[in-house]
């Protein structure tokens, strides 16, 4: 299976932060921003692996930096990092932005796990990802020690 370019699985969505998306602060629920999470690192890894499903394997630690509220859009933007045998790291950041101040925050980051499936609901393997710009190196060289930290934090006892 031929390497792919990480720039080849790079995924942007634009999202307006709703009334019902809010709690009764006007700043939108944490789960709601997940789910956005969840998604486009979905659709991230789909591209990468050139399958119509995968699945989550874990979510690292979500920190919430900054709130959005009823109004601002919400950027998002996602990218495979690394890949293992059949499993993809994807990096995904989430920024606000208040449309009449163009004030922007870093919202959320975040590096989930998804494994493509196969047709026979199995996990199947997955191209290679050959980063190309420096920041893209970055991410690429520190994912041994993130993929050693999950290794390690699923042998701790809950």
């Amino acid at each position: 299976m031929e390497a792919r370019l990480m720039k080849e699985s790079r995924t942007i969505q634009t999202k307006l932060v709703l009334p019902p998306d809010t709690n009764h602060m006007n700043s939108i629920f944490g789960g709601k921003v997940l789910a956005y999470i969840d998604e486009i690192a979905g659709i991230t890894a789909m591209k990468h692996a050139r399958r119509q499903v995968v699945v989550t394997a874990s979510i690292d630690s979500v920190d919430f930096l900054s709130s959005a509220h009823v109004g601002d859009v919400l950027e998002l933007e996602a990218n495979v990092t690394s890949t293992g045998r059949t499993s993809m790291e994807v990096y995904v950041r989430v920024k606000s932005k208040n449309l009449q101040t163009g004030e922007e925050r870093l919202t959320t980051e975040s590096f989930l796990t998804m494994v493509a499936m196969g047709d026979d609901g199995k996990p199947t393997p997955v191209a290679a990802v050959i980063p190309e710009s420096e920041g893209e190196k970055r991410f690429f060289e520190t994912a041994p020690a993130r993929r050693e930290h999950r290794k390690q934090r699923a042998k701790t006892p809950r």
